[in-house]
Formats: C-alpha cells, sequence, structure tokens
C-alpha cells in the first residue's frame, strides 16, 4: 500500500529547503512540555531529512489561537524539538513574510528552523490560496508527516500538496502502512473491539467496520445501550436510550454481513459512579435497579480472549469500562494484556488508536508491544470510519 503513496525514499532533499509539516500539538505547563511522545515519533524523519542535506523548515500548529498570542508560541516547542533530536533548532517569529523567509535564505544545508505557530494566521485553517502561496515560497518540496492532522484540509496539510512536489515523512509513512495493514488488505480473520461511552459518536464507525470485520466485540458504557436495545435492564448505567432503534439496526445489519457480534454477559456494577466504590458482578439478565454496569465481567472477558485467539488481526478502539477509575480498568487491562501476548508470540497483528485507547494501553503497559497505536485521535477514527482524508489523498501518486 505504501507504494501508492509518495515517500521520503523517492525525494532527492540534498541541498533543498523541505518544509516539514509535523504535529507538535504537545501538552504544555507553565511553559514546559509534559508529554514528548508527538515530538519523539517526528524526530526520526527530521534528521532523516537533515542528515541527507536538506534544510528542515517546520511547519506545525499549536492549539486554537485567535490570531498572534505569545501564550500559544511554538517558541518554547522548538526547544524541546532542538533536546529530542540533540541539535541547535533555529526559531522564526512568523511562518510566512519577511522574518520566515530570512530565516529560511540563511539556513545552511543539513540545519533545523521551526517556524512560528501556523495558525496564527487564518489563512491556515481557510486553506486560502495566498497563505499557500507564502507558505509554498519558503520551500522546494514539501513533507507531510502529520497523520493527526490529515483529517483536515488546511494550507499546511494539504494546500501545499497542490504548489510543491508531496512526499509521506516516515511516521506518516508508518501511520498509513498500519492501518493497510488493519482495514485495506489484513489477514483475516478480523476482530475489532469497540469501546467508549456513546453510539451516537461511533455510529459511522459501527457501520463501517461490519463490513470488514469478521467479529465486533463491543463494550464501554456503548454496551449498555445494546444491551438495553435487547431488553436487557440495564439499572442506572449510562445508556443512550434514544439510540436504541439504531443499536437493533447495527445487529441486523452485523448478521447480513455475517459479522458476529459479541456483547457482555456479565458486568461488574457498583451503586456510586466513583473509583473504589464497592462492586459486585451480575449477569447482565441481573442487574440490579439501582445498580450502574462500570466494567465487563470475567465471563466476558474469556469470550473476548476466546475472540482474539480466533482472530489474525486485532483493531482498537476505545476502552471496556471505566478504565480511569480503580477497579474498573480491569476487563480493558487485561484483554490489552492478552492481545500484546498474541502480538509478541506472532499470532496477532494489532492496531489501536483514540486518546481514551493510548491512555488505556499505557495503563496496562502494553502500548509497545501492539503491532501500531496511533496517537491520532480525529483522523484515525475517520480512516476507520472509512473516509478520505484530505491530507493523506494529496501525498497519493498520480
Amino acid at each position: 500500500m505504501s507504494m501508492t503513496f509518495r515517500t521520503l525514499d523517492q525525494a532527492d532533499v540534498s541541498g533543498k529547503r523541505v518544509l516539514l509539516r509535523v504535529d507538535l500539538n504537545v501538552p504544555m505547563d507553565n511553559g514546559k512540555v509534559t508529554d514528548a511522545t508527538r515530538i519523539e515519533r517526528v524526530a526520526p524523519t527530521i534528521t532523516e531529512i537533515a542528515d541527507k542535506g536538506g534544510k528542515v523548515v517546520i511547519l506545525a500548529h499549536f492549539g486554537r489561537p485567535k490570531g498572534p498570542d505569545p501564550k500559544e508560541s511554538l517558541r518554547p516547542v522548538a526547544a524541546e524539538v532542538a533536546k529530542i533530536v540533540g541539535r541547535h533548532v533555529g526559531f522564526a517569529e512568523d511562518c510566512i513574510g519577511e522574518k520566515a523567509e530570512s530565516a529560511v535564505a540563511a539556513m545552511k544545508a543539513g540545519e533545523i528552523l521551526v517556524l512560528e505557530n501556523t495558525r496564527f494566521h487564518k489563512g491556515e485553517e481557510k486553506n486560502d490560496p495566498t497563505f499557500v502561496e507564502a507558505l509554498a515560497r519558503l520551500g522546494d518540496l514539501w513533507v507531510n508527516d502529520a497523520f493527526s492532522a490529515a483529517h483536515r484540509a488546511h494550507a499546511s496539510t494539504e494546500g501545499l500538496g497542490r504548489k510543491l512536489p508531496a512526499y509521506a515523512g516516515r511516521t506518516m509513512q508508518a501511520e498509513l502502512e498500519a492501518l493497510a495493514k488493519a482495514l485495506e488488505t489484513p489477514r483475516k480473520p478480523v476482530i475489532a473491539i469497540i469501546g467508549g461511552a456513546k453510539v451516537s459518536t461511533k455510529l459511522e464507525l459501527l457501520e463501517n467496520l461490519i463490513k470488514k470485520v469478521d467479529a465486533l466485540v463491543i463494550g464501554g458504557a456503548m454496551a449498555n445501550t445494546f444491551l438495553y436495545a435487547q431488553g436487557v435492564k440495564v439499572g442506572k448505567s449510562l445508556v443512550e436510550k434514544d439510540m436504541a432503534d439504531t443499536a437493533r439496526r447495527i445487529i441486523d445489519k452485523a448478521e447480513d454481513a455475517k459479522c458476529a457480534i459479541i456483547l457482555p454477559v456479565d458486568a461488574i456494577v457498583a451503586f456510586h459512579f466513583a473509583a473504589n466504590a464497592p462492586s459486585h458482578a451480575y449477569g447482565v439478565d441481573a442487574i440490579p435497579d439501582d445498580g450502574m454496569i462500570l466494567d465487563v465481567g470475567d465471563q466476558s472477558i474469556e469470550r473476548i480472549k476466546g475472540a482474539i485467539d480466533d482472530a489474525a488481526t486485532l483493531v482498537w478502539n476505545g476502552p471496556l469500562g471505566a478504565f480511569e477509575m480503580h477497579p474498573f480498568e480491569k476487563a480493558t487491562v487485561e484483554v490489552a494484556r492478552y492481545a500484546a501476548g498474541r502480538t509478541q508470540a506472532k499470532k496477532l497483528v494489532s492496531v489501536a488508536g483514540g486518546g481514551d485507547t493510548v491512555a488505556a494501553l499505557n495503563a496496562a503497559d502494553v502500548a509497545d508491544k501492539f503491532t501500531y497505536v496511533s496517537t491520532a485521535g480525529g483522523a484515525f477514527l475517520e480512516w476507520m470510519e472509512g473516509k478520505a482524508l484530505p491530507g493523506v489523498e494529496v501525498l497519493r501518486q498520480k
């Protein structure tokens, strides 16, 4: 699949000005980066281009500024980039115009420069041709290494791909190859685990997956809505009653598509939504009226493990229970560790993504034991929903 995208393997960067779009939207506290994962992911692309003699001109957005705002400046992030790549990294106080142009003109081969937040200009999110033109003047080619922003058709994530020769960076390439392994050309059978709170936010995802996977495990509060739709009494559990018809429709469609839907058969129930609330296991046919389902039970865990045993590929998005509160992380952690074990034993290709999912896999200490973990939120979901992503389409080989 990577063959259908232009990658750095086809790019001649030596002596060239390379506009490199990355995701530097990292969490900050008091001017310090608190989690550098996103920078660490793009570091290999930055150093590869520099080592090949390219002038690395980094483009990124930060936050949602309404115009130039010192609180949303990339200057402290540029310092963190320097620390991680172990090289000097320059900073320009704007991403277009005189300040940017003179900073780029002063660069030597192999040097690295971070330009100021692209979103300080309204033209970025509007994909405004004059803003795209002003950015394009700074580079000879464009490398997109920001999959997490690929679902947005902004100037620096899509527009530049129409003005300059366009290539996927190494992280973008890895992401596209992993997603292809999960859904485009997967080893079958394929199982999907979909959790989280709401059916309403995962509706398009569920409808797309039914057509592509052999089994679909539904967990999280979302499962309550499916159980409720089948006449199960779910007590005081979080449930979207207005989605019951939709849930029944999904179950019918799955049957037609020969996709097995795996719902919890037992649940861990508490009477308060709080960490360490006293809890008990109940079969789903016996949930107390004043109880709340906060995790799937042991029998359900065993069923999910059995389904993973039967699968060659796993796609995972969303936790199985209220994993941020002890002890309701148990099912998510146990299943994550099981999937990681199967992956390490070369029996499973496992691809997971989405913010909550990454947090859950980190809690289980297995994020590095899956085949691929995507840190992209919206872009990962839209890909899973079967949508074309503008920032990816522009990289396809003509």
